[in-house]
């Protein structure tokens, strides 16, 4: 049962900090995770698989 605490702990602390920015920034918005939005990856020639 402490196991099961203790993990929704960390889940509840996980998705609150991932949440900061949209909840606490004036239009925060959580960041784009597609590869066609990361500058570095497209430097790189790195592109979607289902572009492909």
């Amino acid at each position: 049962m402490k196991t099961l605490i203790l993990t929704l702990m960390f889940l509840f602390l996980a998705v609150v900090m991932l949440a900061i920015k949209v909840l606490f920034v004036k239009g925060g918005k959580f960041p784009s995770g597609h590869v066609h939005d990361i500058g570095a990856l497209r430097d790189k020639g790195v592109r979607c698989g289902r572009d492909q």
